[in-house]
């Protein structure tokens, strides 16, 4: 690797070094990069950035989708949350089949591709009213409910669904694998620590990492191609978060089903607990994203650029290779003072860079062509009339 810093002490030059050249770092080196000094950031990413290239090539990607909150009620109280809201909330709601169809279809018309359904864990445990709204339209869980409305998205609109139900069981993502093009649920840390009182993931139970890392499993198990990551900034040590991508790396090495990893930065918000809360500056985000991709080689790293707005483009110097979901028509529900970028400046960021942006669906390319499971029988004739050989989306398809 070329020396581009004198200051670059020779022991890190000598793990980046061997990292571009192995494709492997281990966990020891992992910690000693996560922690290096402002100076040596420039020297990461370049390293980071030779692996993607080898990978990857110089082709980003990113999903056209519409976002469906289906219900915004939650068992769970994290402490960065803006998008849960409690039963009697005006704000708080669950979306009915036509309310859902109508943003459907709305997508379908700007060119969406990918119906990315989110909805809080499980408040059916916890509120006895949504227990009845579900009861009286004869649903028993939220899971069964997602499912037949994935089912009605896809069957009057062709848009291809990914859920983000949080914790389920192995037969819960059995049910929900038919209508999905792939699903997702987001580690965001594998620290105990957090749940404890004053922790970002206090009172709540489906933030427990064994439980998360099981639904990973599950997935895995049922070849099922997923999409996880990290959340940092949310009271989370360095190691911790070394710790959290090695557990994402060892799952797929052993199911290759994560399709994608986030590294997402915690955003401070006026209306949650953590709104004081300091938030990671681009330089922590910049080091994480070139130590995930040294950690984690030829897999898919992404990095919302919304949250992000003035200095995105740095993270394509840090190792990404996407930009994940990017909607025409609706904001993003869990961040929602954060737009996303214009598809035109995107693309015009992109290209700067000195990159192509291509889309793709909500299962990823690699997953298309090899065609190896992972595709459910029931969406493999729209997923395959939308993809090219490379499994990006036919440049006719796509509109800027």
């Amino acid at each position: 690797m070329p020396r581009i810093l004198n200051r670059l002490r020779p022991e890190i030059e000598e793990i980046l070094t061997k990292a571009v050249e192995t494709q492997e770092v281990d966990r020891e080196a992992a910690y000693r990069l996560i922690q290096v000094e402002a100076s040596a950031v420039p020297a990461l990413m370049l390293a980071a950035s030779q692996i993607r290239d080898q990978h990857k090539g110089n082709t980003i990607t990113y999903s056209r989708k519409v976002f469906i909150p289906l219900t915004n009620l939650c068992r769970d109280i994290c402490g960065y949350c803006t998008f849960v809201r409690q039963p009697g909330d005006p704000q708080a709601h669950t979306m009915t089949p036509e309310e859902v169809l109508a943003v459907a279809k709305a997508g379908r018309r700007a060119g969406c591709k990918e119906a990315l359904f989110s909805l809080g864990d499980k408040p059916e445990a916890k509120y006895p009213e949504y227990r009845s709204w579900l009861a009286t339209r004869g649903y028993g869980t939220t899971l069964k409910y997602l499912r037949d409305v994935c089912q009605l998205v896809y069957e009057e609109t062709g848009l291809l669904p990914h859920a983000n139900p949080g914790i389920m069981a192995r037969e819960d993502i059995a049910a929900l694998r038919d209508v999905n093009a792939s699903m997702g649920l987001m580690l965001e840390n594998i620290s105990d620590r957090l749940l404890r009182p004053g922790g970002a993931h206090y009172r709540c139970p489906d933030k427990v990492p064994k439980l998360r890392l099981s639904t990973m499993e599950y997935a895995g198990q049922l070849k099922v191609a997923f999409t996880t990551g990290i959340l940092i900034g949310i009271g989370e040590t360095l190691e911790e978060r070394v710790d959290s991508l090695f557990a994402i790396k060892e799952l797929h090495q052993q199911y290759g089903h994560i399709q994608e990893v986030i590294i997402q930065n915690f955003r401070a918000k006026a209306d949650i607990p953590m709104r004081a809360h300091p938030e990671p500056t681009l330089l922590d985000m910049l080091r994480t994203i070139a130590v995930a991709r040294l950690i984690l080689g030829g897999m898919n790293i992404q990095a919302p650029p919304n949250l992000t707005p003035d200095a995105y483009q740095m993270y394509l110097f840090a190792g990404i290779n996407d930009w994940g979901g990017i909607s025409p028509l609706t904001r993003d529900y869990i961040n929602p003072e954060r737009p996303w970028p214009k598809l035109v400046e995107l693309k015009k960021v992109t290209e700067e860079a000195g990159f192509e942006l291509r889309e793709r669906l909500a299962l990823y390319p690699e997953y298309v062509v090899a065609n190896n499971g992972f595709i459910s029988p029931a969406l493999a004739e729209r997923i395959l009339s939308l993809t090219d050989s490379h499994g990006l989306v036919r440049r006719e398809e796509e509109r800027w």
